[in-house]
């Protein structure tokens, strides 16, 4: 082999290098790319929340009045997040009680729920 020959040997296999050296470089930029427009999108994206509003829930110190049962305090505070019976027994649970009977006069401690975010503070000052 002449050295011409040798020259031209060596000059295709250094290109098919590079060849490959570039085709790799931009599989990994285009790999690269992808991964950062994906994990910025999701930095990016607003967060989807579900249409129904997050409740909270609270606790509030009532006074039993004349007529009153557990069942029309119940309904009076259970504002649709929950079925009835199941909050007449958390007031059950709550008050420590093991059968229906109430007395006006008596205070018992009743679950809410609000949309609103109420600090200790204000939960002190307000009247609920």
């Amino acid at each position: 082999m002449s050295r011409s020959e040798r020259r031209i040997r060596n000059n295709k296999i250094r290109r098919r290098r590079e060849r490959r050296k570039n085709i790799f470089l931009a599989a990994l930029t285009i790999c690269l790319v992808f991964t950062l427009s994906f994990t910025v999108s999701g930095f990016l994206s607003n967060a989807k929340t579900d249409s129904n509003d997050i409740s909270i829930k609270y606790y509030k110190s009532i006074m039993v009045e004349h007529g009153d049962t557990l069942w029309s305090i119940a309904a009076e505070h259970v504002n649709g997040t929950g079925a009835t019976a199941d909050f007449v027994n958390e007031i059950k649970e709550l008050n420590d009680l093991h059968g229906d009977g109430i007395t006006a006069g008596s205070y018992l401690v009743v679950p809410y729920f609000s949309n609103d975010f109420i600090t200790s503070q204000e939960l002190c000052a307000a009247d609920i």
